[in-house]
């Protein structure tokens, strides 16, 4: 897997886009990226927020459209968060001002939280992680996803904060781990009897062995979730 950094042009003022001078398939700032649309992409409702061109926005599971689902979709639970962009133009992505950026699979397999998923081309294929709150993306292909702060990659074998992890790559799913000599410690007998002050990562963490790539947000501050099959807003 391989990851486009996000970047823009180093230039004093603001740089005024059009159909012809947007990026193709790459980042406009570290917030927003364009996608040069031409044919079909899986996208996350609400999350374009402007298109040039000729692009329609089809709901998963219309008629017309059940090759393409039968053959890139199989996440039944997040249906209703998603669409088929299809068309030609340049479509622009982004999540709430965290940071987005691209990413390649060269026949490989994926696991990110699905928060952080914002598109993707139907030469992947979308399936629902063992993991609840991840989905897995298969086969070879481009998808875009935000993150809160930029991506940090790491090897195994790795702990890591579950709030902090964004997905893993080529690698066996993690297992938890949690830090018995903590917990039984001050700050966890006042947890225990308390109920104040939730797990931190220092009590908590996601196991990673063998090989493969894991991806971390430089945060521990989730993205602001929401529940399956609601969207944000109208931007799509």
């Amino acid at each position: 897997m391989t990851g486009h950094p996000a970047h823009g042009p180093d230039v004093h003022g603001p740089v005024v886009h059009d159909a012809h001078t947007l990026p193709v398939n790459d980042n406009i700032n570290p917030y927003a990226f364009s996608v040069n649309l031409d044919g079909q992409w899986f996208l996350q409702k609400g999350k374009m927020i402007a298109y040039y061109g000729q692009i329609e926005f089809q709901g998963v599971g219309l008629g017309r459209l059940d090759r393409l689902i039968a053959g890139s979709f199989h996440s039944p639970l997040h249906v209703a968060d998603w669409v088929v962009a299809e068309g030609r133009g340049k479509m622009v992505l982004a999540d709430r001002a965290f940071d987005v950026n691209s990413y390649d699979l060269d026949d490989g397999n994926l696991t990110i939280r699905s928060g952080n998923l914002l598109a993707f081309e139907p030469s992947l294929s979308l399936k629902q992680s063992i993991v609840p709150g991840f989905l897995t993306l298969i086969g070879t292909g481009t998808f875009v996803a935000a993150s809160n702060g930029p991506v940090v990659f790491a090897e195994p074998p790795i702990r890591v904060d579950p709030q902090a992890l964004v997905g893993w790559a080529d690698c066996p799913s993690p297992c938890h781990h949690y830090d018995h000599q903590y917990l039984r410690g001050f700050l966890g007998q006042v947890r225990a009897h308390t109920g104040i002050g939730g797990t931190s990562g220092e009590e908590h963490q996601f196991e990673f062995v063998g090989a493969g790539t894991v991806l971390l947000q430089s945060t521990e501050t989730l993205m602001a979730e929401r529940p399956t099959g609601t969207t944000g807003g109208t931007g799509s």
